[in-house]
């Protein structure tokens, strides 16, 4: 049974389609979709916590600059009573930029400025104060890392002529560094998690994280919606790989992967989680939808990659599916799996696959702990992620494929 959150992802679709966009904007303009829909929801329920936003001091002097040479910046709630010394980072999605024209785009937005963060951000879901949203981590220091590079944490390179800088794996050292001079360094308990493009960031960063702390930390990272795949589009060409090769290109990413991966495989295919999870000796937990609503519409069934329009109905709203398209997407399930296979037969690692068409779902309060977020075997989001962290269960958790839960 779908619940509140992905019913309104067919509402996103159809949004998408009857706007139209650009696909290297793709990621940001549906960012923007979902963020208006959060806003809906959460006028009927309490309000949830604002936190202010704070400038990295002296992160310029390093180097550690947006897009347009601004400071990045992180929002911090302090933890309390038990948790006031344990840590929880939160990196921030938001697509990537992969030409020059997309990225000097991004500068007139949040998503390469600190001229346009937000000075408060809401904290729901995994970042939230309340014990009864978000039962295991409430009272710890939340951050939410921002997020104006364009190449998940990971660039460094300029682009003078253009007036482009790409420092994400400066800004990514510099927030870390600012906030182990605030108290994580002596943390008892670290989480590393990021959504979306920052998802994928907590895989590429995880190991870097861990170095971080002493042996007597306990040290985990959390990847959701980040398990981007390199897959075949619907028209057999290959949509994402494209676009990543153009990111990791632009933004000098290379020096940044992990050398156990470059060492057997290009750049742009390091750039891929399902090449990176099995070098990562950090314990970790991914999240993600089976059918990836990002995915789904953005890398796999792009107008591009459809110029008949034969799927547009389908990619419109899932329930328009034909049997051969449904067959499809279960194909690229299988392979997501596939992919993990190995990830998830480590007792150190956690999992959490679930069959909505969703994108992000620890951010929202609800798909991470409400009465209706999705579950698998019972256990909602937050109770199976900190079922994993504190040791309390092992978590391997796969749902039915589409079919079965539509059969239901």
């Amino acid at each position: 049974m779908m619940n509140k959150y992905c019913e309104w992802v067919l509402i996103f679709m159809i949004c998408v389609s009857v706007n139209g966009f650009d696909e290297t904007e793709f990621h940001y303009n549906t960012s923007e979709v979902i963020s208006l829909l959060e806003a809906s929801s959460a006028v009927a329920g309490p309000k949830p916590l604002l936190v202010g936003l704070t400038l990295i001091p002296g992160a310029a002097a390093k180097g550690a600059v947006c897009l347009d040479g601004t400071l990045p910046g992180y929002h911090l709630h302090r933890g309390f009573e038990s948790g006031a010394n344990s840590w929880l980072i939160q990196l921030e999605g938001g697509g990537w930029c992969n030409t020059v024209r997309s990225c000097v785009y991004r500068k007139t937005t949040r998503r390469g400025s600190s001229n346009f963060f937000e000075k408060q951000l809401a904290f729901t879901g995994i970042l939230s104060n309340k014990a009864e949203e978000n039962p295991d981590f409430f009272n710890w220091n939340r951050v939410k890392v921002r997020y104006c590079d364009g190449a998940s944490f990971a660039g460094d390179s300029e682009d003078k002529a253009n007036n482009l800088q790409f420092r994400g794996q400066k800004i990514w050292l510099a927030a870390m560094e600012d906030l182990m001079s605030k108290g994580m360094r002596n943390a008892d308990q670290a989480l590393l998690s990021g959504c979306s493009a920052g998802g994928l960031a907590s895989i590429l960063h995880c190991d870097e994280f861990g170095s971080l702390f002493s042996g007597r930390t306990k040290v985990k990272c959390l990847a959701d919606a980040g398990m981007f795949m390199d897959a075949t589009d619907v028209g057999g060409g290959h949509t994402l790989r494209n676009m990543y090769e153009g990111v990791v290109t632009l933004q000098g990413v290379a020096n940044n992967l992990s050398p156990a991966c470059t060492s057997k495989l290009n750049p742009t295919s390091c750039f891929f989680p399902q090449n990176i999870v099995p070098h990562i000796k950090t314990p970790m937990f991914i999240l993600n939808a089976a059918y990836d609503s990002w995915q789904v519409v953005s890398s796999l069934s792009t107008p591009a990659a459809d110029p008949n329009g034969a799927w547009k109905a389908c990619r419109n709203n899932p329930g328009n599916c034909s049997p051969s398209q449904i067959n499809f997407f279960q194909d690229f399930r299988n392979q997501m799996l596939n992919a993990l296979e190995g990830f998830s037969t480590s007792k150190q690692n956690g999992l959490f696959v679930n069959s909505c068409f969703a994108h992000c779902q620890t951010e929202r309060q609800d798909t991470w702990f409400a009465d209706d977020s999705p579950v698998i075997n019972n256990k909602a989001i937050a109770l199976a992620v900190g079922d994993w962290f504190f040791d309390r269960s092992s978590v391997k958790e796969t749902d039915c494929p589409w079919l079965a839960v539509q059969a239901v």
